[in-house]
């Protein structure tokens, strides 16, 4: 056994520890600004920093959670089949909320840069920032942008959508699962689903399928804008 997949289990476990911790703290504190991948992300960075642990070497556990990921996926499927019917029910509006969301973002990124003079290599890097990493990356070669920028906007965007979306659903007085779900996946991606799944199966599936189609929406834009 290497020393290199001893160091790559050592990090899952230490993340895994640091997950644990941050759910036992979010349960203690009850706000959702202390969202536990928020919080377990913070405290990772850290602690990297304060001993001066390279990302790459950290990232050697991550690349074997990230090969994982694809497959674990397709757990979202079970939830869509089961509510196949209500989302078929609702397409006209899941189809107006993540067109709402994809030119919501896609402003909202253009005006901001403009007001505070951002360069456009950045700029179009920004524009994935609301689907998942692997499409947002190919979606900002297409446009001639910046990779690195663009994996940190998801990662923060998703963070963020994860942390505020029950504060949004509640003060917003969100009632309608599906309208909850759509909300959530069209602005946060995977990350955004995994607090969409939490609240019930249904939020869920209905984050589940606008994460997929504002993804492959946002691709399809991008193609037309480039």
């Amino acid at each position: 056994m290497n020393n290199d997949f001893l160091a790559a289990i050592f990090y899952i476990l230490f993340t895994i520890v640091l997950y644990i911790f941050s759910l036992h703290i979010n349960k203690k504190v009850k706000t959702t600004l202390l969202n536990p991948t928020l919080l377990t992300s913070i405290i990772i960075i850290l602690i990297l920093k304060m001993l001066n642990i390279p990302y790459s070497q950290y990232y050697q556990g991550g690349k074997i959670i990230s090969g994982a990921l694809g497959p674990i996926v397709v757990i979202l499927a079970v939830p869509l089949y089961r509510n196949r019917y209500n989302l078929l029910r609702n397409f006209i509006p899941i189809m107006g909320g993540v067109i709402a969301s994809i030119i919501t973002s896609f402003l909202s990124v253009i005006l901001l840069c403009k007001i505070f003079n951002v360069d456009h290599v950045i700029l179009v890097s920004l524009l994935s920032k609301s689907i998942t990493t692997p499409m947002a990356v190919e979606s900002t070669k297409l446009l001639g942008g910046n990779e690195a920028i663009t994996v940190a906007a998801v990662v923060v965007t998703g963070l963020m959508g994860a942390a505020v979306a029950p504060m949004v659903v509640k003060y917003g007085r969100i009632k309608n699962n599906i309208a909850k779900g759509i909300g959530i996946g069209a602005s946060s991606h995977a990350l955004g689903t995994t607090k969409a799944v939490e609240m019930n199966e249904e939020t869920g599936a209905a984050s589940g399928l606008a994460m997929g189609v504002t993804g492959l929406a946002t691709i399809i834009a991008i193609i037309i804008l480039s």
